[in-house]
Order: C-alpha cells, then structure tokens, then sequence
C-alpha cells in the first residue's frame, strides 16, 4: 500500500492567506450588487469579475512565499522573523480592507489602510529578498495589483463625497 504524505508546512503557509480572502470575499459578494453599483467608479476599473481569480493567484503565491522565507530563514527565527511579522500585519491589513470598504462604506479609512497595506508589502519585498530573492519576486504581483487597488480606491474617494462625507463623519 502506497502511503501519501501531506507535507502540512508549505500547505499551511500556503494556504493561510484564502482565509481571510474566503471571509473577506463575503463582504464583497454582499456588496457588490448593491451599494458598490450605485457609487462612482472609474471607466478604467477592472470587470467584477477578474477580481476573485486575480486574488486567488495573490494569495497563493504570497502564501508560497511566505513558506519560503520561513524555509529559507530558519523558521521564525534568525532572519525570517522580521520578514515574517511583516507579512503577518500585511495580511492582517489586506484582510481589513473587504469589510472596511464594501460592508461599513469607509471610504476614507478604506484609502489610509490600503497606503498602510501597500507600504507594509513593500516592505515585505525588501525583507523577503535578503532572505529569499524568488520569494521577494513572488510578491511584486501582488504589490503591482495593490497599485491599482490603491488608485481605484483613491478614485472612488474622491468621487463621492456625498459617502465621504456622511458615513466618514458620523
């Protein structure tokens, strides 16, 4: 009989990330016939529809990543502990962000926590790369992809005000 062997560690880390994607995903789909319809959106934004598959090709490869550092770093410990507890908060942040924008309408605190998020991967990218330089090239997607979060937020800000400035203020 042929034993399988998952190798759990790579699996988790890789894994990890659709957690809050899949959590994060539910705001969304809540939202995204409603509300997000009747606001102010740039002709240039992505369709609905390349969102989920674009965010499940992140997170699996920021997930790999992430096991990479670890392997390459020796655990969480030595050089992998700080690129580690910057992707940690950068996860964090990422999975703020569905809630914060689509489910309270935070338009404001949604553009302040995206600039925090797309600095924290930054940094996760220079970290990452004295530790493991594929690693640090695995998550430039995802940076490159944030970029473009980053100024459709910023664009849907600034061309609501009346969301702005009611649900901001209150």
């Amino acid at each position: 009989m042929c034993k399988i062997t998952i190798p759990w560690i790579p699996v988790t880390f890789t894994v990890t990330p659709m957690i809050g994607g899949f959590i994060g995903g539910i705001f969304v789909r809540k939202n995204i016939k409603g509300w997000y319809e009747t606001i102010n959106r740039p002709s240039w934004r992505p369709p609905n529809y390349m969102f989920a598959p674009v965010w499940t090709t992140l997170y699996l490869g920021m997930g790999y990543a992430s096991y990479m550092v670890y392997r390459s770093g020796g655990g969480f410990s030595g050089a992998a502990k700080l690129p580690l507890a910057l992707y940690a908060s950068q996860l964090v942040l990422n999975w703020a962000w569905s809630p914060l924008f689509f489910e309270f309408h935070q338009l404001k605190w949604s553009l302040i926590e995206i600039c925090f998020l797309w600095t924290n991967v930054a940094g996760c990218i220079v970290t990452f790369y004295k530790v493991n330089k594929l690693a640090s090239y695995l998550m430039i997607p995802y940076l490159g992809w944030l970029s473009l979060a980053t100024a459709l937020t910023y664009n849907i800000y600034k061309n609501n005000p009346e969301i702005s400035d009611k649900v901001n203020d209150e």
